[in-house]
């Protein structure tokens, strides 16, 4: 790519083909729009994708984290242990049952929940253990596990960026209640919509009650609920998309070795580590920019930008120090996620960026450099 002919590389772009076109077009015309065959066929597919029993759709990633929780008999007086350094919906959705989120600290090499510091904040009221798969990587679900049985609680997985990621050949959402998000943005897309996974029947069958009002047939309501069901039309996207998930997650392998293979000799940043037995989906291929670096990330973004290279910053502000969290007295100084905030940077890796898209990015980035 001639260096004077500036793309525009944006950070993230769903891939849409014109299958997705044509099962829509079919499902407008059908005249069944809302929750339906399309929505069954995908809970079925995604289920057996995961191998587990049970796949349950939603209408986002939220709405999969917080009936996850309520299925659970998470409430008022409960407490959820979970990661600072995510999207504030993770532990909001905490917040919304009546219960309270408590912070554990991120391990640095793969900013995932650290599980000793998990150990560390279990008490009496600890109800649930709610890692986040940050970046599309498992956080140590073996230890995590572990003390989840120890002490008796529920594990709640949040997985809305780990779509296919795995560990030892077990996939993210299969090893407790799986949560996933198909925002636009994700490994897979139905533009708004998401998923619960559980091999638990009366997990599932309080999953299914609460996203349809408490129904267990028509016009019989047995609890409290909500309406969070999927449409046929997003049912009939991600059934598509899923066709396709295994193929979009191997170019974002592919996208993301090639950028630390470009970028490991830099020697200004700590490029993404992944571990033995676990396999990275690279939802976001997220580097940090270390006291070595002779350019401020501001900078760095900035000149990136004008050469049409888009970034994003995952996550500015860590949860514990967002302004709602500071007036409902959250006064905690948790060193490894505020340390990541200050310094990570995402670059593009997702389908549609080409390997010429890759080298373009590795040479910006060595004349930035010097």
């Amino acid at each position: 790519m001639s260096l004077y002919q500036i793309p525009n590389i944006c950070m993230a772009k769903p891939v849409i083909g014109n299958e997705e076109i044509a099962e829509v077009v079919a499902v407008l015309r059908s005249g069944f729009l809302s929750e339906g065959e399309a929505v069954a066929t995908f809970e079925k597919a995604f289920a057996e994708y995961i191998e587990c029993r049970h796949a349950v759709a939603v209408n986002s990633g939220t709405a999969a984290i917080y009936v996850a929780l309520l299925a659970h008999g998470i409430g008022s007086g409960d407490e959820v242990i979970t990661s600072p350094f995510t999207f504030i919906a993770t532990a909001n959705a905490v917040l919304l049952t009546g219960a309270r989120p408590v912070f554990a600290d991120i391990e640095m090499n793969t900013y995932n929940i650290d599980p000793d510091e998990v150990k560390r904040r279990i008490t009496s009221n600890t109800k649930a253990i709610m890692p986040v798969h940050l970046y599309g990587q498992l956080c140590k679900m073996n230890e995590l596990m572990s003390l989840a049985e120890r002490y008796g609680l529920a594990m709640i997985e949040d997985a809305c960026q780990a779509h296919g990621a795995e560990y030892l050949g077990r996939k993210a959402g299969s090893f407790g209640t799986g949560c996933f998000s198909f925002y636009s943005t994700k490994n897979m897309s139905t533009g708004e919509g998401g998923m619960v996974t559980t091999d638990n029947d009366d997990v599932a069958f309080k999953l299914r009650t609460i996203r349809n009002h408490g129904q267990t047939w028509r016009y019989h309501h047995e609890m409290l609920g909500h309406n969070y069901r999927m449409t046929n039309i997003a049912g009939a996207l991600g059934l598509c998309q899923l066709k396709k998930l295994e193929q979009f997650n191997k170019t974002r392998i592919r996208n993301a070795q090639l950028l630390t293979e470009g970028l490991e000799h830099a020697g200004v940043f700590v490029l993404p580590s992944v571990e033995y037995g676990y396999r990275h989906v690279f939802h976001q291929y997220t580097l940090r920019m270390t006291k070595f670096s002779q350019i401020t990330r501001a900078e760095f973004r900035r000149r990136l930008q004008d050469n049409g290279i888009s970034t994003e910053i995952y996550y500015p502000c860590p949860v514990h120090m967002q302004p709602i969290y500071r007036e409902l007295g959250y006064d905690q100084h948790l060193p490894g996620a505020e340390e990541a905030a200050r310094e990570v940077v995402s670059l593009p890796v997702h389908p549609s960026v080409s390997e010429q898209d890759i080298h373009y990015i590795i040479d910006c980035i060595e004349r930035i450099l010097g």
